[in-house]
């Protein structure tokens, strides 16, 4: 059986609350700042109770968005992270959540985000167990990251997550080639933190294929 183990992009409460963004935006890069922070600042003992308070509020922010892919991407990733620190079988029917979320956010605008949807989504396909257990499909997962890689061919995140599924199927040549992608991505001025905090995560990855 698969460990439920998410390891996508997401955050953590500050100390200046979600509310008083007015606008999406606004709303979507406080998500990611706090996700940042419980992610890559936080000890793994504190993450589960963190994600789980960032859940309630990604979904504060979702329902006040309605109708806008960025919040439902955020709310998937968000979410799914909390999965990810909890762990165990009630873990399932969160990242089941997570996934109607970015199903939705697919069904709105699947470029948003330069095509996160599809790999985050596609990141829980070949991390969850499949039948009888959960979802987990292979096949659905490569087709889905292949579809994110199309939209952002140059991204650290949708080559990260392509290989690492890649190399948990044993394609070890093609895992280095997308993880080398990965860490040649250009950096994202708003996000250091998410950047060093995946590419020791990529790095950590190539040492193990060693």
């Amino acid at each position: 059986m698969r460990r439920i183990g998410i390891c996508i992009s997401a955050l953590v409460l500050s100390s200046m609350p979600i509310a008083v963004f007015a606008g999406v935006d606004d709303d979507v890069r406080a998500l990611q700042r706090e996700w940042e922070q419980i992610k890559y600042r936080r000890p793994p003992a504190e993450q589960e109770k963190a994600f789980e308070a960032l859940t309630r509020a990604a979904d504060e922010v979702r329902a006040r968005h309605a109708g806008r892919a960025e919040p439902q991407i955020w709310y998937g990733i968000v979410a799914a992270s909390y999965a990810g620190a909890r762990g165990g079988p009630g873990a399932l029917s969160v990242v089941k959540e997570a996934k109607k979320a970015f199903e939705q956010a697919l069904a709105i605008d699947a470029k948003a985000l330069e095509g996160s949807a599809y790999t985050s989504l596609g990141s829980l396909y070949y991390q969850v167990p499949g039948w009888p257990i959960g979802f987990g499909d292979d096949d659905k997962a490569r087709e889905l990251l292949q579809k994110a890689l199309a939209l952002n061919p140059e991204g650290i995140d949708p080559n990260y997550f392509f290989g690492d599924f890649l190399y948990r199927k044993g394609e070890l040549n093609a895992a280095r080639q997308a993880l080398a992608r990965a860490l040649n991505a250009p950096p994202r001025a708003d996000r250091p933190l998410a950047d060093e905090g995946r590419r020791r995560e990529i790095e950590a990855l190539l040492a193990a294929m060693r």
